[in-house]
């Protein structure tokens, strides 16, 4: 055993204590203590390994000790010495779990070996522990991976924009063909599903991509500033224009630009905006120069622009000059197949940057992933990666117990199974339809849409809950429920 156990010593007169002291110092840290309550204080705030306490009838009572130690701390191995009746013998070994007795005839040299082998045993079962805890999850992972085989095709790519589920899939297929069209673009979603990364793919799949791609967000930039950034400026159009600046409209000339939060732009710059996309001119503040610029615009906002149109938030005219192709990225909460992709891909990512050797993910946590709502998204999950990768020793699997407390906390929510609807004066065909099209409802709704998990409760080939989806209409439910 190394130098850094830590043993206590109680209920042993000075001279014993010294002779034991003086063969366990060699391998250990040494606390000698005969107070009960000293005692206990010592494992609450110290990690000790062992603890070896005499008992003596009616001065030192070690049986009680020991007992309110194993409570309290059960990984600390107990050692009791003295003389003990029949009854006592009883109650060290049922209430306290002593690991083994000393006889009070053995010498401290006797003592030690037996330290040395109870420590021994106890490392050997710590890591016995752990290696089935590992053995366990692996062996999860490996039989999970079986049984998804037949119907895991792998995950997508669109450049940098990962998914798995089949609605990003038709999603990142469509981008490629807008791509390659000379339409500009609008890209709705909430915060942190991927628009950048969508307009990125776009970019360079586009005959624009060996030309610049330049991002910019509007959100929270006053007019002047906005037409500066985007438009350029000559020396001394206002003030603090200390040399001429070039847009990046023309400094994107041939290539693309990506406005991010375009539903932030006042209605003034709005005006501005539209003269651009229509005439593909741009006149620097300050300048009576007009400039020519092919330009391709990707815009992107986090809330519908037609709801700001309806609101008068937002022209009309522009909408449509923006809305070539509309690309509509859900929220993560709404396509939890591809919550495991991500997570994966995260992982592989992100301990190969931190140079971590990180086994893989164990089920229980996509299990607990898949009830969490990720307002943040995406980028919610990539900072929960990082989190869970600190936290996982080299070597080992991440499990549940590196989860923040409000993902780790979550219970799957339970759903009656009682149906409310009214089926009178309907066929017989039409009840059974009925009564079907509300119990894939209610296991699609309770498993958050995970088609993989209600078609094996169900009974029902992927394909098979696909077409029955399909023919109940039952996306167009969930998207407007």
């Amino acid at each position: 055993m190394n130098g850094e156990s830590t043993v206590i010593i109680s209920g042993y007169t000075a001279k014993e204590a010294i002779a034991l002291h003086r063969c366990l110092s060699k391998h250990y840290a040494i606390n000698a203590v005969d107070d009960t309550e000293e005692v206990l204080h010592l494992l609450d705030t110290e990690e000790i390994d062992l603890l070896l306490c005499k008992h003596t009838a009616g001065q030192f009572d070690a049986l009680e000790l020991l007992h309110k130690a194993r409570m309290a701390h059960p990984e600390t191995v107990r050692l009791l010495a003295g003389s003990l009746s029949k009854e006592e013998t009883t109650r060290a070994t049922e209430e306290a779990a002593i690991y083994q007795f000393v006889s009070d005839d053995w010498s401290a040299i006797q003592i030690e070996l037996l330290v040395n082998r109870a420590l021994e045993n106890r490392e050997l079962s710590y890591r016995h522990r752990h290696l089935s805890r590992d053995l366990k999850i692996a062996e999860d992972v490996l039989r999970k991976q079986q049984a998804e085989e037949p119907h895991k095709d792998g995950h997508g790519q669109f450049e940098k924009l990962v998914y798995g589920s089949p609605n990003m899939a038709s999603l990142c297929n469509l981008a490629k063909k807008a791509a390659i069209t000379s339409l500009p673009i609008l890209i709705q979603g909430e915060t942190g599903t991927g628009k950048e990364l969508m307009a990125r793919g776009i970019h360079y799949n586009s005959s624009r991509s060996e030309q610049p791609l330049l991002v910019h967000n509007c959100g929270g930039m006053s007019d002047e500033l906005l037409h500066s950034e985007l438009f350029g400026h000559k020396r001394g159009a206002f003030t603090g224009a200390v040399s001429d600046r070039m847009g990046l409209f023309p400094a994107a000339d041939g290539g693309t630009v990506f406005l991010d939060e375009i539903s932030d732009v006042s209605p003034t710059f709005q005006v501005s905006l539209l003269r651009f996309l229509q005439e593909g001119e741009v006149k620097p503040l300050g300048s009576d120069k007009i400039i020519k610029c092919d330009v391709r615009i990707i815009a992107a906002c986090n809330q519908p622009l037609d709801v700001l149109i309806s609101k008068g938030k937002f022209r009309q005219d522009l909408y449509y000059r923006l809305n070539g192709f509309q690309l509509n990225i859900a929220p993560l909460r709404q396509r939890i197949e591809d919550i495991e992709v991500l997570t994966y891909f995260l992982v592989k990512k992100f301990s190969t940057e931190t140079n971590r050797a990180i086994l893989g993910v164990s089920p229980g946590v996509l299990e607990q992933f898949s009830l969490y709502d990720w307002p943040g998204n995406v980028r919610e999950l990539e900072n929960e990666a990082k989190r869970m990768i600190a936290l996982t020793d080299n070597g080992t699997y991440i499990t549940e117990e590196t989860l923040s407390p409000h993902i780790a906390t979550l219970k799957p929510k339970v759903k009656s199974k009682s149906f409310d609807f009214n089926i009178e004066g309907f066929t017989l065909k039409e009840k059974v339809e009925k009564m079907e099209s509300s119990i894939i409802t209610e296991a699609l709704e309770r498993l958050r849409w995970n088609k993989s998990k209600a078609a094996k409760e169900l009974g029902l080939s992927r394909v098979g809950l696909t077409n029955k989806i399909k023919r109940y209409h039952l996306n167009t439910q969930a998207s407007t429920g």
